[in-house]
């Protein structure tokens, strides 16, 4: 048996080697991204990397191998490609994302939209976002109409809630920032507590019917399990709403989830404040517009992208950030209509669309991606 110390000496020998070959496979790679850039060629040749791929992993016999040699040389392309974006990017070809940079936002004349009725989380969520900056508000029964309403031009921005920190993301949302053409320009978190509201002069042991959306009845799940197992519990599109309900019925009998604020607006009872189950409870809005804008502070970029359906198409992806090193912070996954197992992948980073490094990793992956597409910087 060898010594392992000759060993380590004969591994780092080879180290050396293949370093002294890996930077001049860098530098060919230099100067393939030159000849493109000459000629306009893309950068991601599919086809010529699955050709070679499967070329070298043909020289080793053993599956482990032919494996490991297809990881190995999928991270190496990866690498070249980045470097090659790095050149394209010095000179001159730069990914457009379609986004403005502005100092600030004017909300002075701005008509804002939201979904439910007065007293809705969304409308709490528009208060604290606009403050009394905006011109005026309405809102609509259907999150499609807020995105109707922004597309039409009768309002200047909406709100929408994206995702919950306890009942996770709101799918149909997501669903509505990828088929309309608008922009994120801002987000908002509200703490949420829900409290359980009746008619004047109920208690808790009168009610048998509650009712309120199926994000917030989630949201206390286990308050109403233990605690309350007998009630029967309906859905209704807002808290907001259900609260509004309670109030037309006058049923002793009934209660509605909302907040608080619900009961000073519709005059109910509050039978029980912060009934969720996880008392740092909160839901994230985000602010919408059909202008394309952004601050120049914004620290923050959500895109949109699709990819192919091939083994390690999402790391390869993803790679383009980490060999720029930007953080992302959040990624959701939704279904293609009408494409079987195939998905659309929605990701937050953190940056700015003015900085360097986002631009090049923008750019690398409007070449690898099926579709990209900037849904805002806030």
């Amino acid at each position: 048996m060898r010594d392992l110390n000759d060993i380590r000496v004969e591994i780092d020998q080879v180290d050396k080697e293949i370093l002294k070959l890996f930077t001049h496979r860098m530098e060919l790679a230099c100067q393939v991204a030159e000849y493109k850039i000459a000629t306009g060629k893309k950068v991601y040749d599919k086809v010529r990397e699955d050709e070679k791929l499967e070329k070298l992993s043909s020289y080793v016999d053993d599956g482990f191998s032919q494996q490991a040699v297809k990881e190995l040389y999928t991270q190496i392309m990866s690498i070249s490609r980045k470097k090659q974006f790095s050149i394209l990017r010095a000179n001159g070809i730069n990914f457009d994302s379609g986004f403005q940079q502005v100092d600030d936002f004017d909300f002075s004349e701005a008509t804002v939209c939201f979904q439910g009725v007065q007293g809705a989380y969304s409308q709490l969520a528009m208060l604290a976002f606009f403050d009394d900056e905006m011109k005026s508000s309405f809102h609509v029964d259907l999150w499609r109409d807020a995105m109707e309403a922004i597309s039409r031009g009768e309002a200047d921005y909406a709100v929408l809630p994206i995702e919950n920190s306890l009942a996770g993301s709101i799918e149909e949302n997501f669903d509505l920032l990828s088929e309309y053409n608008v922009a994120i320009i801002g987000e908002q978190i509200l703490k949420v507590d829900h409290a359980l509201l009746g008619v004047k002069g109920a208690k808790i042991s009168d009610i048998k019917t509650v009712y309120s959306h199926p994000k917030a009845i989630a949201q206390c799940d286990e308050y109403i399990r233990t605690q309350h197992i007998d009630w029967d519990v309906k859905n209704l599109r807002n808290t907001a709403m259900s609260a509004q309900k309670i109030h037309d019925d006058g049923d002793i009998t009934q209660a509605a989830i909302g907040s608080t604020y619900n009961a000073f607006l519709y005059d109910l009872e509050i039978l029980e404040e912060a009934i969720q189950d996880d008392k740092n409870n909160e839901t994230r809005f985000v602010i919408v517009s059909k202008d394309k804008k952004y601050r120049k502070n914004a620290d923050k970029i959500s895109l949109c992208l699709e990819i192919s359906h091939k083994p390690g198409s999402l790391y390869r992806i993803l790679s383009n950030l980490m060999f720029n090193g930007i953080n992302m912070n959040r990624i959701e996954s939704r279904p293609i209509k009408g494409v079987n197992w195939q998905y659309r992948f929605f990701i937050d980073i953190d940056g700015n669309l003015n900085d360097e490094a986002v631009r090049n990793a923008l750019t690398g992956l409007k070449e690898e991606c099926v579709s990209l597409r900037v849904l805002g910087n806030y």
